[in-house]
């Protein structure tokens, strides 16, 4: 009987630990990740031809990456495809197939890999979610994440003189890559007030199993304090100007409802802003799997974090964003079960309690840091909203009173918001929560190609096999 086939998209924390711990339990093992190195997001790093002599003092716990990433990559039962890009998902009577490229995201001829695995657990993650705010769209506005990218993917910081503001801890983190990459950071500004911070010490006894995270954050503090950065709770950036170029901000004080306090105004002469307010987990092939989602918009998971559908298991953000440790825990589990293991070893067992200590995490971040109603307020109608499609807020409230409808789909089909390149991942969300359409069937994640595809791609498939399938059951917008 040969071993059982796992699949695992996504090669972050989650999905290194899901693919080590389903070929410890003896499966066979494909690990895909879009990127051309492993480590995702988290822990992003130089390639190995210019390696940094320091890795490490850019990343937690990267003692455990090169574990888990040199284990993989020697494990005889696993075969690593870096530069993969799963472009769709179909389903099957007997499971998915998945439609894989494999080479330069950019590049012609790459090779078409379908597979049709045993199990597939998906740990595809997430990306920032930046409200818009006029001036927005200006070079030099970069969300959180890519700023900390480059810091960490290449070791360039976005500016010289740098404002570092949204919502969540992840502030800090990008705050010290900057930092560390020769910015000079003129300030930390998130929009949550300290009545609102205060959620953290709610059930203290609930932190005992998150004593790394509260190091990591003295450690933030103390760098901060170091070079007098200042942090600033109750603030948001909810302007930038320049001509053709971020020159200054405006940062004001914000309510308890996120709603800028009139008066309280000031600018600050800077060339970049890094801005985040949270994460929107990338749901895309979660869906077209045709997972169950939480009203939050996760997926939904049980005990030995199986979705909804048989053969598939989710680990990560899209399950919940409760950052690294939590990842790694429930890529652990994930990866056990889908190998066909009863959790009934001592490390999944581990894996359990380590993630159910870390699911409080999640719910901390969003009491503390969750979006607030009241941003809407640093908007005027000339404010773009769809930056691909240049679609602005008086646009979307035209349309609104024009046709009387407020879903979100009709919106966008007459406004043309998320209809640009890339598809509403940036401003899907914050179109929903315009439109009050927020808790509405999940369209904006729903895309028949998940990434962008060449027609010569696509045109140079074989013909797809004729069995049991009812080809993809998704539906996406086209401009």
């Amino acid at each position: 009987m040969s071993a059982r086939h796992v699949v695992v998209v996504g090669a972050g924390p989650a999905g290194l630990a899901a693919a080590r711990a389903a070929a410890d339990a003896g499966a066979r093992v494909t690990l895909l990740d879009a990127a051309d190195v492993l480590g995702g997001q988290y822990w992003r790093h130089l390639p190995a031809v210019r390696p940094a002599g320091q890795e490490q003092v850019l990343h937690h716990r990267w003692g455990t990456y090169r574990a888990l990433s040199e284990g993989l990559l020697a494990h005889p039962a696993v075969t690593v495809l870096p530069s993969a890009q799963v472009w769709s998902l179909e389903r099957l009577d007997h499971g998915v197939r998945l439609n894989v490229l494999v080479g330069e995201p950019d590049g012609a001829g790459r090779e078409a890999v379908p597979l049709e695995p045993d199990a597939l657990v998906l740990a595809t993650g997430a990306h920032d979610r930046t409200l818009p705010f006029p001036g927005w769209q200006l070079p030099g506005v970069y969300t959180a994440g890519a700023a900390q990218a480059l810091a960490k993917g290449e070791r360039v910081a976005v500016g010289r003189r740098v404002v570092v503001a949204g919502a969540g801890p992840f502030l800090l983190p990008v705050a010290s890559s900057l930092l560390r990459t020769g910015a000079r950071v003129l300030g930390v500004h998130e929009a949550s007030r300290t009545g609102a911070l205060a959620r953290w010490l709610d059930r203290p006894w609930e932190l005992l199993g998150a004593a790394g995270k509260a190091g990591e954050l003295a450690g933030y503090v103390r760098e901060l304090a170091a070079h007098r950065v200042p942090w600033r709770p109750g603030e948001a950036v909810v302007a930038a100007h320049g001509d053709g170029q971020v020159e200054a901000v405006t940062v004001a004080r914000l309510d308890a409802r996120w709603a800028p306090v009139p008066g309280t105004e000031r600018q600050v002469a800077a060339d970049a802003v890094a801005v985040s307010h949270g994460f929107t987990p990338r749901l895309e092939l979660a869906i077209a799997a045709g997972c169950d989602l939480t009203p939050g918009r996760f997926v939904v998971v049980d005990a030995a974090q199986a979705t909804s559908v048989p053969g598939v298991w989710a680990a990560g953000e899209i399950t919940g964003i409760g950052g690294a440790d939590a990842a790694l825990a429930e890529g652990t589990v994930a990866g056990t079960a889908a190998a066909g293991d009863d959790l009934g070893s001592a490390a999944a067992a581990r894996a359990v309690r380590a993630r159910d200590r870390a699911r409080g995490f999640a719910a901390r971040i969003e009491a503390a840091h969750g979006i607030r109603g009241g941003w809407v307020r640093w908007l005027s109608d000339d404010t773009v909203v769809c930056r691909c499609e240049e679609t602005t807020y008086g646009r979307v409230r035209e349309v609104v009173d024009l046709t009387g409808s407020r879903e979100a789909r009709s919106v966008k089909l007459t406004s043309r918001a998320g209809l640009g390149p890339c598809q509403a991942r940036t401003c899907g969300r914050t179109l929903q929560e315009l439109l009050g359409d927020a808790g509405a069937a999940p369209g904006v994640d729903r895309r028949s190609l998940v990434v962008p595809v060449r027609l010569g791609d696509l045109a140079a498939l074989p013909a797809p096999p004729t069995s049991s399938s009812d080809s993809i059951t998704t539906t996406g917008d086209l401009p």
